[in-house]
Formats: structure tokens, sequence, C-alpha cells
């Protein structure tokens, strides 16, 4: 089903966009989870936190602040997509398969530029939602009254509080994203560069990318979750102050908490995503695009 065929920004655009959506619908309860994990000190491990969610808010509680992924994630990653296929374009390159390591990654990192745009508010408006969830007090009623809030109290810079976080975080690690999922591919190719991939094969390749992908992001996610949950003032020198107060009071560990449910929801969200584009590829291709 998968082969190394030629980039085309118009079908990576629409193609990524449905990935986007199978990768959120698949990953949230985890990445709920580790939102959970990450701004809370009430769970002994992630063993706990599901346990928890479970028991005092059901299993509609693992998908709390979903629709406001699942809104901005067809375009986003149409544009993550997208991104990848320009910075492809702008470097000479065709096809992913025939293209270096190094020119993947560059390509790559241009598409976290790209998702910025819609990402950074997404973000901060989920993770107001995900954290809520484990309060008695309830804030916001859902994602459309959080952005009117947020934007009531702090106008459009409020809405994208944690902007300059998200790029530190998706700018090296989308490159490692599309990097490590066509240098596997490669692999999996032996030397033939258009060779085509089966399902179970995509959907390695594309577990894999979201395991290094996240490897890479995890820090600076830990200090944008912190950042963006924080009362308004709290870090006056931004996420440098995140960082200081992390280091002296939890340690460089604490960068990395929450890891095990990104990891564990990396491998089955990535899978999907990839596995959903390249059909979607495929599908549009067959309709002459």
């Amino acid at each position: 089903m998968s082969s190394s065929t030629s980039v085309s920004p118009l079908k990576d655009f629409l193609a990524g966009g449905f990935g986007g959506v199978c990768l959120v619908v698949s990953g949230h309860p985890f990445d709920t989870i580790k939102v959970r994990l990450q701004t809370s000190s009430q769970y002994s491990g992630m063993l706990d936190c599901i346990k928890q969610i479970y028991t005092k808010e059901g299993p509609k509680g693992y998908f709390k602040g979903m629709l406001a992924p699942v809104m901005g994630v067809a375009p986003m990653y149409a544009l993550c997509f997208l991104g990848f296929s320009h910075g492809m374009k702008i470097q000479g390159y065709e096809k992913p398969g025939t293209t270096s390591p190094v020119g993947l990654f560059l390509a790559g990192s241009l598409a976290g530029f790209y998702t910025t745009a819609i990402m950074a508010p997404g973000e901060r408006i989920k993770c107001l939602l995900q954290i809520q969830g484990a309060s008695a007090v309830k804030q916001y009623a859902g994602p459309v009254d959080c952005a009117k809030q947020i934007f009531k109290e702090g106008g459009i810079r409020g809405l994208y509080r944690g902007s300059c976080a998200t790029l530190l975080r998706d700018v090296p690690a989308s490159g490692m994203y599309f990097a490590s999922y066509h240098s596997i591919q490669r692999l999996m190719r032996g030397g033939e560069p258009n060779k085509s991939l089966s399902s179970v094969q995509v959907l390695i390749a594309g577990g894999f990318a979201g395991i290094f992908n996240w490897l890479v992001a995890m820090p600076a996610d830990v200090l944008k979750t912190r950042f963006q949950t924080a009362p308004a003032g709290a870090y006056p020198n931004g996420v440098r102050g995140v960082l200081k107060e992390l280091l002296k009071k939890e340690g460089p560990m604490a960068l990395y908490k929450g890891i095990t449910p990104v990891l564990v929801r990396a491998f089955p969200a990535n899978a999907c995503c990839f596995l959903g584009f390249e059909y979607a590829n495929w599908f549009l291709t067959k309709l002459g695009l």
C-alpha cells in the first residue's frame, strides 16, 4: 500500500488532516493521563491516575477536552504534512524514500513552524480542560467557554500564551518525527525505494516515529504545560522561569514527568495517524489528485 511516492503539497495537506483525526481519537485518553500527571501530585503513577479518573469521572473522564483538539487537529495536521512537503520542495527533494535523514529532519522541522498558529491556543484550552477534570470546581463549561474566558481575561495574547514553548517543542520534535518515519520505511524496503509496504509495516514505522518524536519533545512539553496552566503572572520570565523552578524543586527527571503514558499513547496513536495518512493519500491518488 505505502510506496515512496513524490511529495504533493495538496495531497499531503488533505491526507494529513485525516491522519490527524485518526491520531486524536486513538490517543486522547493517554494525553489526558499525561497532563494530569504533569500538573498534579495526587497520583502515585500512571495506573493510579487511570484508576482515579475512572472512579471519580467514569470513562468520559479520559476524553475531557477532546473537542478542542479534534476541532483543530484536521487543519493542524494538514498544515504539518504541508509543511513537510514544502520543506522537501524547498530543498529540491521529490521523494522521501531517497532523501537523506538530515534533509528529512529539516523538512520536518518546518512543519513545526506551520502548526504553531493552530497548536498553541488549542493546546492551552485542552490542558486547562484536562486539569479541570480533577478539580471539584468547574470553571469552564467546555472548549468554547474556555476560549471565551481566556480571551476576555487576556485577549489574543492569552490564547497564544506558551507559543514560544510550543515552537521549542514542535520544531525539533517534528523534524525527528518525519525523519524517523521515512528512515524506518527505507530500512524496511531494503534498498528498493519504490517497494510498497504493507499496512502493518506502515503502522510499525508510524508507531516508532511517534516514540522518537516524544523522546525529543517531552522536556519542552512539560515546561509548556506548566506555563500554560499556571495563573497569569506566575512566571514573568516565561518558560525560563518554569525551568528554573522545576529543576530547583523537582530535579531534572521532572522534565520527563508523564513520559510513560506518552510513550504508551505514542505508538498506537501515531501508527493510526500515518496509516490514515497513507490510505488517504492512496485514495486521493486514485481520484487523480
